[in-house]
């Protein structure tokens, strides 16, 4: 029989510690991708750096729970999928809230288009959960597991969601409507 070496006191805690990611590390790694995630599915750039930048914090209140999780990343789009969406929601009522008022809302000269505007206007119609998937997958590369994890459902309503925003982005970019 061999005889176990002996463990100093700790040293798996020291161990685990120096492997877990730190916050700032987590922030400086994601808050580009959290934007544009936002953006996608918020439909609103103007607002997608306040999104990443409330989910992050967000992040920094919860980090003592959630550096624990196998995936904190899953967790940070989660928050912001939803704040995007809640975001969305509010300023629809609000736009509505204008228009029933008969108050016209101010203008703000747009940017010149980017290449993928055109796009990323068509993802922007998309239903919520549609719009999170399609953002994921194609801003992030996100397989399907992933994306599941994200939104917490199941990959087979995942594949649901990509395949029936393809279809709807399909026909809307090629001139044919809803």
């Amino acid at each position: 029989m061999v005889a176990a070496e002996p463990i100093e006191p700790n040293s798996f805690d020291r161990a685990a510690l120096m492997a877990a990611p730190t916050f700032d590390s987590v922030f400086h790694a994601e808050y580009a991708a959290m934007v544009a995630l936002a953006a996608a599915v918020s439909g609103s750039r103007a607002h997608a750096e306040d999104i990443a930048q409330e989910s992050l914090a967000q992040l920094d209140k919860h980090w003592s729970s959630v550096v624990g999780y196998d995936r904190p990343g899953a967790w940070l789009r989660r928050v912001v999928i939803n704040r995007a969406l809640s975001q969305r929601r509010r300023l629809a009522r609000e736009a509505k809230a204008r228009f029933l008022l008969q108050r016209p809302e101010p203008t703000i000269d747009p940017a010149p288009p980017a290449v993928d505007d055109k796009v990323w206007e068509a993802v922007a119609a998309l239903p919520g959960k549609q719009r999170a998937a399609v953002a994921l997958h194609y801003l992030e590369d996100a397989s399907v597991a992933y994306i599941a994890e994200v939104l917490d459902i199941s990959p087979a309503t995942v594949r649901v969601h990509l395949h029936r925003g393809r279809q709807t982005l399909r026909r809307r970019l090629e001139g044919g409507g809803r």
